[in-house]
């Protein structure tokens, strides 16, 4: 098992005897599975721990259930079980009480240091990349279905609804529902959806989550586009897809690159593309996984970029966005929220020692 090899060398390079997870994130990374009951806790119901062997940890109103249907990827493995009354303890104070020796846990835990599983989660495993083509899949296809449906008179807020209602349908839950309508995808990066009507066209942004990894896509939907839609959609996706060549080359280079060599390379696209600056007014996106962004890229950050790994690198021009979730490996691109019947439009990555094109989504354009 990969996993419990990364949890070994861990344990070994750091000199502790356990670790733990309790965060939804992290649990589903090493289980599969779910300790979720309560989305507004930072934690969930049960712990999973690393000690040479694995261990569970949950209360009594949890732990069978537990064991039952939320450990998937430790079916094959031996799992110490251990228990707490629900009435006593909180989860970190119950860790705090069962951990032995010197332990990491990536919750508050009394008599513990902190772990950051971002590092152990990178790169993705073989099942994790099969698992996220299925979500990619189904993610996009969700979208698309209710993307082609809409009018222009319908509010935000519905849109919004429908689609919570398409991904829910595919057993896929929606912690980012964004819906723009032509008015205030020009003002904000962030469309909150509010019940204002679409208008001439609109932008819509998901990021869906299932066995804890995250897939994220824009679409651009138009009923009477702005003439200058099209060459902003399009100068967004340029960016986008020097973001991608640059992260392959950050990998596979004689060097190992940073999080900030990509972003280098996405802001000398925006320059090229005519929109220097746009960069400054909503983040870039990167490496995606069992979090909406395992990091997000900025001037400075040394964090290494790593393959095979899942990237979501999102670049906004003022009413127009380019966005999918994409597997680099040294091999290639492979778009895991594809949509086989979206209209796509060639572009072509910034820079003489990057003359790769790349297909990325159009937008689309629908008769009242």
């Amino acid at each position: 098992m990969e996993k419990r090899e990364r949890l070994e060398s861990y344990l070994e390079e750091n000199g502790l005897d356990s670790v733990w997870f309790a965060r939804p994130n992290s649990f589903a990374w090493l289980t599969g599975g779910s300790n979720v009951v309560d989305r507004e806790s930072d934690s969930g119901v049960a712990a999973i721990g690393y000690d040479g062997g694995f261990r569970l940890l949950a209360t009594n109103v949890e732990l069978e259930r537990i064991v039952d249907e939320e450990l998937p990827d430790l079916e094959d493995e031996e799992i110490s079980t251990e228990r707490f009354p629900w009435q006593e303890s909180s989860l970190g104070g119950a860790l705090a009480d069962h951990v032995d020796g010197r332990a990491a846990t990536d919750i508050d835990t009394p008599g513990t240091e902190t772990v950051d599983p971002t590092r152990l989660r990178q790169p993705l495993t073989e099942r994790d990349r099969e698992r996220y083509r299925e979500l990619g899949r189904e993610t996009a296809a969700a979208v698309e279905a209710v993307c082609r449906e809409l009018q222009s008179g319908d509010t935000e807020h519905e849109v919004a609804s429908a689609l919570r209602v398409a991904l829910s349908a595919r057993e896929i839950e929606a912690p980012v529902v964004l819906v723009g309508g032509a008015e205030r995808a020009q003002q904000y990066r962030h469309y909150t959806p509010k019940r204002t009507e679409l208008g001439d066209y609109a932008l819509v942004s998901v990021t869906a989550q299932r066995n804890g990894l995250h897939a994220s896509c824009t679409r651009t939907v138009a009923f009477d586009p702005p003439a200058w839609l099209e060459e902003r959609h399009e100068a967004a996706a340029t960016v986008e897809a020097t973001a991608l060549v640059a992260t392959q080359e950050a990998a596979t280079g004689e060097k190992q690159g940073t999080a900030g060599d990509v972003f280098e390379a996405i802001q000398d696209a925006y320059e090229v593309v005519g929109h220097a600056g746009e960069w400054e007014r909503h983040h870039q996106g990167g490496a995606a996984g069992f979090d909406g962004r395992e990091w997000v890229a900025t001037p400075d950050r040394e964090t290494s970029v790593e393959i095979p790994m899942a990237y979501a690198w999102n670049p906004t021009v003022q009413g127009a966005k380019s966005e999918d979730t994409v597997l680099v490996t040294a091999e290639g691109f492979e778009v895991l929220t594809a949509s086989d019947r979206w209209p796509t439009t060639t572009v072509e990555a910034v820079g003489e020692d990057r003359p790769l094109e790349l297909e990325r989504p159009g937008v689309l354009e629908l008769e009242e």
